[in-house]
């Protein structure tokens, strides 16, 4: 395998009803950085149908060029005819990397991918950088438990590929009108060649938790010792009007459902405002909050590692501070509506 014959950094554009998805976007900002440091050109994999006016999104959030498949056969996805698609353009363009966001698309095509090129595939991964001499992609994510951060080389193989978390990179500022080389390809596949038919899509109806998408977010821990005590986080986010955030023991011992968990093998969340009680701050949960805004935390043990990732750090008892806290907001809170009313 000659490595000179692979240039360029991809990502794969994730879209549904005709909007492309957040991590996509996230995932042109980080591919912006690492095409940059290579001095390579950074293009989006689009497949769908009528799925052409997207390019201009895609454009406008980084990319130089857009591959695009558009034809009734990639109405729906399915794992057999995006792969078709973006086998047949890798093997004809060789780009150095791809990147997918980790969805449960983009980790099934990916797979699905790997497995026949064949190369190697970085999930989850949480870190992204480029070796700038040699074009290595250095993926890191948490391993072990999320103990260590473990970085992953394709050192054989190319393309690189890796499925990136969403919400732990950050999309660039849209520039409007940014244009760029759209190459449209067709392939030659007929939907008797398909093993897989869709017959139907059913929506599902049950209103699910989306922590993510909180401004707010009040996190507690396995500190709290019990479901009785967790309680505590659940009164402090309802006075925020925010959101109940855990951490993983918190969840595998039963007081909270498993939405709720913030983590490597939960939630990334990147709220303005992150409370985090009782938490003690493993990487593992580290990598799903790091980003938010303002991290504060409130932890008996002055020593735990939470400390060394947040803004604010309050080492005390968490049931003598937060019903503290749950007063003062509300007072602050009864003062402000007070205050609209009589400008009102």
């Amino acid at each position: 395998m000659d490595f000179q014959d692979y240039k360029g950094v991809w990502v794969f554009i994730e879209q549904k009803d005709g909007e492309v998805a957040s991590v996509s976007l996230e995932l042109l900002g980080a591919g912006r950085k690492l095409a940059d440091k290579r001095g390579v050109e950074l293009a989006g994999i689009l497949i769908g149908e009528n799925v052409k006016d997207l390019t201009n999104t895609v454009f406008e959030y980084g990319a130089d060029a857009v591959y695009v498949y558009d034809q009734p056969i990639f109405k729906h996805y399915r794992t057999e005819t995006f792969m078709r698609a973006l086998l047949e353009c890798s093997n004809k363009y060789k780009p150095e990397i791809i990147l997918y966001g980790a969805t449960s698309t983009g980790k099934d095509l990916a797979s699905a991918v790997a497995t026949d090129m064949p190369t190697g595939l970085t999930a989850d991964t949480t870190e992204l950088d480029v070796e700038e001499e040699t074009g290595l992609l250095l993926a890191s994510r948490p391993a072990f438990g999320g103990n260590i951060m473990a970085t992953i080389l394709c050192k054989k193989y190319r393309p690189q590929m890796a499925t990136v978390r969403a919400k732990v990179m950050k999309a660039l500022p849209p520039q409007s009108g940014r244009t760029g080389r759209i190459v449209e390809e067709t392939i030659s596949l007929k939907e008797d060649d398909i093993r897989t038919k869709v017959l139907e899509i059913v929506k599902a109806t049950v209103k699910k938790v989306r922590i993510d998408e909180a401004d707010i977010i009040v996190a507690g821990g396995k500190g709290l010792g019990s479901y009785e005590g967790f309680q505590l986080i659940h009164q402090l986010a309802e006075t925020l009007g925010g959101a109940v955030g855990a951490s993983r023991d918190v969840v595998e011992a039963g007081w909270i459902d498993h939405a709720h968990q913030v983590g490597q093998t939960g939630v990334t969340v990147t709220p303005k405002i992150y409370f985090a009680i009782g938490i003690s701050g493993a990487i593992q949960h580290i990598v799903g909050m790091k980003n938010s805004g303002l991290i504060i935390a409130i932890n008996k043990d002055k020593e735990a590692p939470i400390f060394q990732s947040s803004h604010y750090g309050i080492v005390g008892d968490a049931f003598e501070l937060v019903p503290i806290l749950i007063e003062q907001f509300k007072n602050a809170l009864s003062r402000e509506k007070v205050s609209n009313t009589s400008e009102g």
